[in-house]
Order: structure tokens, then sequence, then C-alpha cells
């Protein structure tokens, strides 16, 4: 630098000491430029020269300037951009010396994110926390800036993966960094990894204070159809959809929402399974309390179906408090199948209390307690040989049951359907839906049933029209119904059988009757005997043309199996021995009959 006191004392003018001043600065730059080592990658400072259009050319003391395009100061998204100005100062990147064309290539934006880079690796090294701006949505993740745009893959944005990662963007987040690649310039963080440490820090200090009774706040962070997860700063606590409020709850999310914040009550802790019951009703007093003084047993309330099952219907009778009315206490006459055909829900129906369980919270319901029970006039109304008529209503094996009111039946019992006929099925007398006459036999009043009678509305043809029809030795006609193993049954006349014995058959060994009869074959059979008392009339194909009727025929009773070998055998003899004594005392020609008869032989 020129010394002005030297130059005033020569007497120097003033212009030559500005050109000495201009060559003196010259030198210096030049000396500067020199010593300058120009290699490519490598950051340098130039000056603005000059702006031409889209073009910025800068001077970085090379024999050459370089040209850079003015969109390098321009940042994506970035609204009002700070373009250098001429005579401004900058830092570019040399990127190559010169090009084919004698040019310097120089760039702004890398220079600057070169700067970045070297800041952050300054900065930070791998398992530091970070924070910066999601700025994009990128394949397999998020771009975020924290002084460089950093990778944040999907699978680390949280714990649990969110249903759509782009509602981050322009979202200030902190994360972790996984790895740094040098080499690569990428960063990869992870915020997964960061909540998972605080989340783990959180538990220990939630598992060493927590206990049932207290009341803490959480918040929603899922919702399932059983009830909601609540996030208690470390553990997720259930909140099950029973323990959401005290009256029943269809849908959790009609309680909650997601990212809610709630206090709720701790019920219970496993601190080795990490398990935490919460509930929200509990934080109020239950409606449980003093239940038997608001519905003591016997009176009466009314009350909403809310649910129904197979089994009975669910009656709310107040906003957690929930009653059973069972299948079987919903009508006193009705045979009820399905709680569906009496109510629904949404009904408003009247229920009496019948019984209390504070201790499992259940209430017995009634809804027939309400009405009058009709059976308690029934033994009033239908005395014994009181003749009903119905509708037969159902058919079973062992009868028939008729209605005899709405909701009252009686039941008409298969034995009590004929005199005469043995009746296996009630179809072979009536049939459902038909409607029948009948006379009641008796009412108990405690089981409430009625015995209901067919065959009584006329007198018994066994007291004596039978046996004064038919007697011991007399031939009659009749029809084949039935063939069992043990004989066949012969129709005398409509309603009356009578039971011809295989033995009775044929004075030859019968071993199946279906080898001499079938179904519908006219026969001439003998009666060997009517028994008024067990209602059978004995039958016989023997002798038809001997009036005489052996003393030891007995009735085969028909439920019995047949005789076996040895008992026919025994039988055969008695039979051969008694003819064989008949033939000895017969006269003439034997055809008319005994002269006489040993003591007893004239009974019938």
């Amino acid at each position: 630098m020129a010394n002005r006191k030297l130059i005033h004392d020569l007497d120097v003018s003033d212009y030559d000491v500005m050109l000495e001043e201009e060559f003196s600065g010259a030198m210096d730059t030049w000396i500067q430029q020199a010593n300058t080592v120009y290699e490519p990658n490598k950051i340098v400072e130039g000056k603005v020269r000059e702006i031409r259009g889209e073009d910025v050319v800068i001077d970085v003391g090379y024999k050459s300037e370089g040209l850079i395009r003015l969109d390098e100061w321009k940042e994506d998204g970035e609204m009002a951009p700070n373009y250098p100005k001429v005579g401004d100062t900058v830092q570019v990147l040399l990127e190559s010396v010169e090009d084919e064309n004698g040019v310097i290539s120089l760039s702004y934006r890398k220079a600057k994110r070169q700067k970045e880079w070297e800041a952050i690796l300054a900065k930070h090294k791998e398992g530091d926390r970070v924070k910066g701006l999601v700025t994009r949505k990128i394949k397999g993740g998020l771009l975020v800036n924290i002084g460089v745009n950093v990778f944040l893959p999907a699978s680390q944005v949280d714990i649990r993966r969110p249903p759509d990662i782009g509602d981050y963007i322009n979202k200030d987040i902190e994360c972790m960094i996984l790895k740094i690649d040098e080499v690569r310039r990428n960063i990869v963080v992870s915020r997964r990894k960061l909540l998972e440490e605080d989340r783990a820090r959180l538990k220990r200090d939630l598992l060493s204070t927590i206990e049932p009774g207290q009341v803490r706040k959480g918040v929603v962070k899922n919702i399932a159809e059983f009830g909601a997860f609540v996030d208690l700063g470390g553990i997720d606590g259930l909140l099950h959809i029973t323990d959401m409020a005290w009256y029943r709850v269809q849908d959790p999310r009609d309680m909650v929402k997601i990212d809610q914040e709630l206090e709720v009550f701790i019920l219970q802790v496993d601190k080795e399974k990490e398990k935490i019951a919460l509930s929200l009703k509990h934080k109020t007093p239950s409606p449980w309390d003093n239940i038997e003084a608001r519905y003591p047993t016997g009176s009466k309330h009314t009350g909403e179906v809310v649910n129904i099952m197979t089994y009975g219907a669910f009656v709310k009778l107040e906003p957690g408090i929930e009653g059973l009315v069972h299948i079987s206490e919903m009508s006193w006459v009705r045979r009820i199948n399905d709680p569906k055909e009496l109510v629904k829900v949404g009904d408003t129906i009247e229920v009496m209390v019948l019984n209390i369980n504070k201790d499992k919270q259940e209430i017995s319901l009634g809804m027939k307690q309400c009405q009058a029970n009709p059976w308690d006039k029934v033994a009033e109304k239908y005395t014994p040989n009181t003749v009903v008529s119905g509708v037969v209503r159902n058919l079973t094996n062992y009868g028939a049951f008729i209605e005899i009111e709405d909701g009252i039946d009686g039941l008409l019992h298969v034995s009590d359907m004929s005199w005469t006929r043995k009746v296996t099925h009630p179809n072979e007398v009536v049939q459902k839906g038909q409607k029948v006459t009948c006379v009641v036999l008796n009412v108990d009043q405690e089981k409430k049933r009625v015995a209901l009678g067919l065959k009584q509305m006329a007198t018994d043809p066994w007291d004596t029209d039978i046996p004064s029809q038919y007697k011991p030795g007399q031939v009659v006609k009749g029809k084949v119904t039935k063939l069992t193993n043990f004989g066949v049954f012969v129709e005398l006349q409509p309603g009356l059988e009578g039971l011809l014995h295989i033995s009775e058959l044929t004075e030859d060994k019968v071993e199946s009757p279906e080898d001499f009869v079938k179904v519908g074959d006219d026969l001439e059979v003998k009666v060997l005997r009517v028994d008024s008392k067990d209602r059978k009339i004995g039958l016989s194909r023997k002798n038809l043309n001997d009036p005489t009727v052996p003393d030891d025929v007995e009735i085969p009773d028909v439920d019995a199996p047949a005789p076996s070998e040895s008992a026919k055998a025994a039988a055969k003899e008695q039979r051969e021995a008694r003819e064989k004594e008949n033939k000895e005392l017969r006269g003439g020609t034997g055809q008319a009959g005994p002269l006489f008869s040993l003591p007893g032989s004239d009974k019938q």
C-alpha cells in the first residue's frame, strides 16, 4: 500500500497514487490467483460479474469465467428465491476445470449441498437424535430435511404402521440416525426406533408406579370389536367394551375415538405380563348399588327389550340395569319355541321381578306373572266327565294334544281312543287339525295337565255287548287285519279284533302264519274265550264243527313273545291226549257227539 506522507513530501500527484493503488491491487489478485489450485469437485469463491438472462456469470479467478443457471438459487416450493446480484461473492463447486469449449463448469446448488452435508457430518453421528421437516413422500418412505434430505423408511415411521404415511408431510418430527453412508451421501433415520426407546423408558416408569384403583390419562390408539387400546405412556391398556359403561354398549366406536384423550380407571395390573385392564364405568357409582330397594322381588316395572336369545329376552329397566325374561316365564299356557314369537327388540313390556343376584348382577324377570293364570280356573271349569270340543293341535307316539281353549291343551292318550281297537298310533283315529269331542277324565292343577277320553263318550261294549254277542264255541266270520310272529288278528266287526294264535291255525305245526293266511283274507273262526277284564277274544280254526271248547285254552297276551318250541310241543301232547280220550267215549258212528261226558266236560 502506498505511503501518502512520503508521496506528499515528494510532491507526487493524486492520479499517480491512484494508478499505483490499482496496480498494487491487481498484483495482489494476480499473486492470489497464481497460488490458487483449481481442482474439480472443490468449493471455491467467486464473484458475480454479470447476469445474462437465465445465466449468472461467475469469476472464480481462473483464466475463464463460468456460467450457472439462475434457477440453482431456487429451492423446490420456494416462492421468493434470494437471487444473486452483480458484485456478490458466492461459494460454488468447481465441477470441471475446462470443458471442450474451454469453459469451466460451476454449480451453486451442489456447493450448497456439500457444505450442508459436511456440516451434518461434523455435527451428528449414528445414534444421534435429529429433528426435521417431512418434505415429501417417495417410494418406500419419506424425505425428512434435517439440514440435508434424509430417508425415513415407511416401516420406521411409527411403532404401528399408519394407514397413510403421507399424513406426516409438512410436519416436524424427531428421529434417530440409523446409518450414515459418506460415500453415497445417504442418511437413513428412524422415528420408530426413537419411539420404542422412549416407550421402553416410559414403560419402566409406569410399571413402577401404576396400581389398581388409580385414575390415569391415556390416548386411544386402536379400536376393536371387543374394546379399545389406550396408551398410558409406554403400555397400552385394554378398555373392554363391557367396562365402557354400566349399560350395554353395542359398538366401542360409539364411546371412544382414535387419538381421543381419556381418563380411565385402573381395574387390574399384571406387571409380569405387562397387561393392564381399564374401565370408564368404574369412575361413577354402580347402578347395582341399593338394587333391592329400587326393584324389590314381586314388584312390577316397565322395560324395553334390548336383546333376544334362544333362551329368553333381556329387558332394560334403566341404563345399566337389565334383567332376563326366561322363555319359560313368558306365557302361562303357550309352548314357546322362540322368544321372537312374543316380543321383538324395541318392545316396551311389563315385567315382574322374580329374583335378584346382586353378586352376579343378575335379575330374573317374568312376563306371565303380570297376567292372570288361566290354569287357576281350569280345575273349576273342567270337572271330570265334562264334555269338551277342540282341535287336534299335535300328534305324538302316545297320543294327541287337543286345544280345548286358547292356550289350554288336553291329552287324548292312545289307550283312551277306543274300547275295542288296539291303537298303536293316534293317527289311526284322529288327524292333526281335526275337530273332536271328548270327555274330561281328570285335571292335574299342579302339573298343568288335562286328561281327555274319546272312548268314554260311549259305554264300554266289553261290559255287556261283546260278551253277549260272542260265546265260546261260536263260529263267526272275520277278516285278517294283521299278521305277527305269534298269530293273526281277525276283525270280527269294525273296531273289534280277536287273536287267532299260531297254535290254533291248524292241527299241524306252523312256523309262520304267512304260510296259511294273508292280510285281507276272510276266515271262519271259532270263539275260544271272551275275557272282558283283559278285553281279549281268543279264536281258533281247529275243529270248527266241534262246539266243544277245551278247558285249558288261554288267550295269549298279544304283547308277550311267541311260545317256545318246548311249550308248543307240550300243548300238542295235551291236545292229542284230550282228542284220544274224547274218541273213546263216542258211540254209534262216532258223529253224534258223546253219549256221556266226564265231569267238567260240559263247561263252555
